[in-house]
């Protein structure tokens, strides 16, 4: 019968999501502890890919498995698992529903902090440089869902069938009482490196490099991206997904 398992994940010391050879990846964690505890060969697959170092606070993966076990799965795997994969719930679900494929939306957070502190290393974004100016970098922000085509906001465009996304909304919050900010942005998808390279790309805005007017041409032209410089992977996470059938609250935690 097919589930959804309900998860978060702290990305830091792995490859990202996506099973590799050769490297300890959350999919290849996931798979190994249920194997473990199931006794037979099992694959899951996820909603979306994430890169090394990125987190998901709130994650979907898809899987088959026959509701005959005589113990709480959920609690039995969370045991199993390290403490930086975390087991929410799993959901039974229709015949044939895909994580990936069904989801209506994505929605992605990225932390900057402005003041080195060892507590937020993992989760955010240390900005060191000129001051920013948010109210310019909004707007940049805002200015995302006048656009299709992210051709040029995608690490490897030559590798997908196309490269059209319908942003939803993007926004810019300072939090913390100015000590950070938050970008917020939904879309129907995203591309590989997108977010972090949009993230480049605000901070550019921010520090007066380049126009609002500028980064909205840049986007419009569809050229190949320059992605010498993505912003790191730390301050990034997956935090909501949405199915036409299923709609669940993201589990807080207090950071």
């Amino acid at each position: 019968m097919r589930h959804f398992l309900h998860l978060a994940y702290k990305g830091t010391h792995y490859s990202g999501w996506q099973w590799q050879p050769n490297a300890v990846s959350v999919q290849g964690t996931i798979e190994a502890a249920l194997e473990k505890m199931l006794k037979k060969p099992m694959k899951i697959h996820g909603c979306g890919r994430t890169d090394a170092g990125v987190h998901a606070s709130q994650y979907f993966a898809h899987l088959d498995i026959e509701e005959n076990w005589d113990f709480d799965i959920v609690e039995r795997l969370n045991r199993m698992l390290p403490k930086d994969i975390a087991i929410f719930d799993l959901i039974p679900t229709k015949e044939g529903a895909n994580t990936q494929k069904d989801a209506l939306n994505r929605t992605y957070d990225y932390y900057i902090h402005f003041r080195k502190h060892p507590f937020l290393s993992e989760f955010s974004t240390h900005y060191i440089g000129a001051p920013l100016d948010i109210e310019k970098m909004n707007a940049a922000a805002q200015m995302l869902t006048s656009h299709r085509d992210f051709r040029a906001l995608c690490k490897s465009p030559d590798k997908v069938p196309h490269t059209r996304c319908l942003v939803m909304a993007a926004e810019i919050v300072e939090i913390n009482h100015g000590a950070g900010l938050r970008l917020r942005i939904t879309a129907s998808r995203f591309l590989k490196g997108m977010i972090r390279l949009i993230v480049t790309k605000l901070l550019e805005v921010g520090q007066g490099k380049i126009s609002v007017s500028e980064l909205d041409t840049f986007i419009g032209r569809q050229e190949n991206p320059d992605y010498k410089v993505l912003a790191p992977p730390q301050g990034l996470r997956l935090s909501r997904v949405i199915y036409p059938f299923l709609d669940i609250e993201p589990v807080h935690g207090f950071l």
